[in-house]
């Protein structure tokens, strides 16, 4: 490829630029598939064309896997929830309801005979109210009880998980961006490194062969090559291994502890919060059970006071009492909502829940914590192969067609 004027070789500027390019090429695919992996949020596109960030596409099936492997490990969420100590919720459940105990008794009995209650003495509200306070925590502790001996049957987690990732789709990015930061940014420099070095092996090639295909050929074989390292990096090796002077690990492998702790740490304040949990009991698939719990526990409030009941019956009737028995079930229901919604009860109980998940994964295998993060990557990383591929044939060709336009020669 001489140039017909003058002594010089076309190729020759390009043999400096060769490296330089590989290692922009590398640096960029691999910023790509991470960028990729996590973006956009929602799918882009029409029909089967298109594309969503593969963590929240894959986010439900890796909570699962993660919920799978620990729970696993621990028990079940019934040991979970010894963990959070029953008498510290039945103290929240009372400090809670207490203050407003009066009000919910106001509230129950305007639905059901607002007149009636109006006209009512007060010396014999007060008794009313008194009496609630005085059984409130023996009923309370009961129901709490009961809550925890039933909680698997009570709670679907899977379901919780899934529910509350469609909804926020993001959760899961930023659990991965938060606990791997510091992998994903070495991924993504290493890139440049591997990019060059492959690059600096392409010289060879084209001093031999200064082909026109050569530069997109080699520019796609650079993109394809860094993104499979890019991906296995964070994943392999599963075992520590020494290499001359370098021992090396999967990215993620090796700060497993670290990894744990952020990645059981956000799941617990976003996913599995108390808060969540308990409108998973009354909300979820299985919520008839909890409120049935929640009437059984509420029943003797009534029916187990003699002079309460007979009260109750001769000021509504018998078909008020039933009627009233129902309120009662309805508005326990709305205050075990509020009660559990307190935000300083949450971020206290989420640091036993992380605890819990992340003693768990720590002392997960390398393969099975690898297979917690792994499957979503392992169903796409062609994909973002081919994307790094087209992406580096690209700048190959762009790196060929620049040299030619501006005809470029340094003496020989």
């Amino acid at each position: 490829m001489q140039h017909p004027e003058s002594g010089f070789h076309l190729f020759d500027i390009t043999l400096l630029s060769l490296p330089l390019m590989a290692a922009l090429v590398g640096w960029f695919t691999n910023w790509l598939a991470i960028q990729m992996s996590f973006y956009p949020v929602q799918f882009i596109g029409v029909g089967s064309f298109g594309w969503q960030g593969v963590i929240p596409r894959k986010a439900e099936k890796m909570a699962h896997i993660c919920i799978d492997r620990t729970l696993q490990q621990f028990g079940d969420l019934q040991s979970v929830y010894q963990q959070l100590e029953p008498q510290r919720i039945v103290e929240q459940v009372i400090s809670q309801v207490t203050p407003r105990l009066d009000e919910y008794i106001d509230e129950v009995m305007y639905e059901i005979q607002p007149v009636l209650w109006d006209n009512l003495p007060l010396f014999l509200k007060r008794r009313v109210y008194q009496w609630a306070r005085e059984q409130l925590p023996a009923r309370v502790e009961e129901l709490v009880e009961d809550f925890g001996d039933d909680l698997d049957d009570l709670v679907d987690l899977k379901a919780l998980l899934s529910r509350e990732l469609r909804q926020h789709p993001d959760l899961m990015n930023r659990i991965f961006q938060q606990a791997g930061a510091v992998e994903l940014r070495s991924v993504i420099n290493r890139g440049a490194i591997i990019g060059g070095i492959l690059g600096a092996a392409l010289i060879p090639l084209w001093t031999r062969y200064p082909e026109p295909w050569l530069l997109p050929v080699g520019g796609f074989a650079i993109g394809f090559i860094t993104n499979w390292l890019a991906i296995n990096l964070i994943f392999a090796p599963l075992q520590p291994r020494r290499i001359l002077f370098w021992k090396i690990q999967g990215l993620f492998l090796r700060r497993q502890p670290e990894i744990s702790d952020v990645w059981a740490r956000l799941v617990a304040e976003e996913l599995i919060t108390v808060e969540k949990v308990a409108d998973a009991m009354l909300n979820g698939a299985r919520g008839d059970r909890t409120r049935a719990i929640i009437q059984k526990h509420l029943r003797p409030l009534l029916d187990n006071s003699a002079v309460m009941k007979l009260t109750a019956q001769v000021t509504v009737g018998m078909t008020g009492y039933t009627e009233l028995k129902k309120v009662m079930n309805q508005k326990a229901v709305l205050a075990t909502r509020d009660v559990f919604s307190d935000p300083a009860f949450n971020r206290e109980r989420a640091p036993i829940v992380a605890g819990v998940l992340a003693e768990q994964m720590r002392a997960l295998g390398p393969r099975e914590f690898q297979d917690i993060l792994r499957p979503a990557f392992r169903e796409e990383e062609f994909r973002l192969m081919l994307v790094g591929g087209a992406f580096g044939a690209l700048a190959g060709l762009a790196q060929f067609v620049s040299l030619v336009a501006l005809n470029i020669r340094i003496p020989i």
